[in-house]
């Protein structure tokens, strides 16, 4: 499914959030970059955004992009190269990854953290790469907010992005699922709870009325 969408990835980023999208990625970014990482894992890259404003904002540091869908980690190989940037992609399993224990400084997720099929599983594998004292930034899409606005969202993203995002991509499937998992999501409370049950000092923060979250999570 991430597969077949990555040729419109990005443009659907920005279509569909009319832009805001970037405004909470160099939120994250600012966040994962406060300790001063020398080394940074951006997991569920993408086609590598996040891990492509890290390293502009932070070129001293080793940063590393891992995905499991191959077409999105192509196309960032190539944003990498137009834009000069030495960051490494690579495939991976969020579940089992493919590093020693205590091996980064700071680890981002930008919207694929709802993707992973076991929640504490993950968390447990991040702890274990994670150095004593570094940072872990999760930005996520929780359940769409109560009241007015929130029902207002729940029509546009229940029922106008898939169809835009079906049509742009070629993909309805992966533009229905979206909302689905979206719904299915922990609450922000709740995962911070699951954060602090692996090890971690949580806070996070609500963005453009709840649309969007980042949790931080502190080893």
């Amino acid at each position: 499914m991430f597969s077949e969408i990555a040729p419109r990835y990005d443009l659907l980023n920005r279509l569909l959030s009319f832009g805001a999208d970037l405004r909470w990625r160099k939120r994250a970014v600012a966040l994962a970059l406060e300790k001063g990482p020398r080394r940074i894992l951006d997991l569920a890259t993408g086609t590598g955004d996040l891990a492509l404003m890290l390293k502009r904002r932070a070129p001293e540091a080793e940063v590393v992009g891992v995905d499991f869908a191959r077409p999105m980690l192509e196309i960032a190989r190539k944003k990498a190269e137009a834009l000069g940037l030495r960051v490494a992609f690579q495939e991976g399993d969020a579940l089992a990854l493919p590093f020693p224990h205590a091996h980064f400084d700071a680890i981002t997720i930008a919207f694929g953290f709802r993707n992973f099929a076991d929640y504490p599983k993950a968390l447990a594998e991040l702890r274990r790469v994670l150095a004593p004292g570094g940072r872990l930034v999760i930005l996520e899409f929780p359940p769409p907010p109560r009241r007015a606005f929130g029902l207002v969202y729940r029509l546009y993203f229940g029922r106008v992005l898939p169809l835009v995002g079906g049509l742009v991509s070629g993909s309805f499937g992966a533009y229905r699922y979206l909302p689905e998992s979206v719904e299915a999501f922990p609450s922000p409370e709740a995962l911070k709870a699951l954060m602090e049950a692996a090890g971690f000092r949580v806070r996070y923060e609500l963005l453009t009325f709840g649309v969007a979250a980042i949790h931080v999570g502190d080893g």
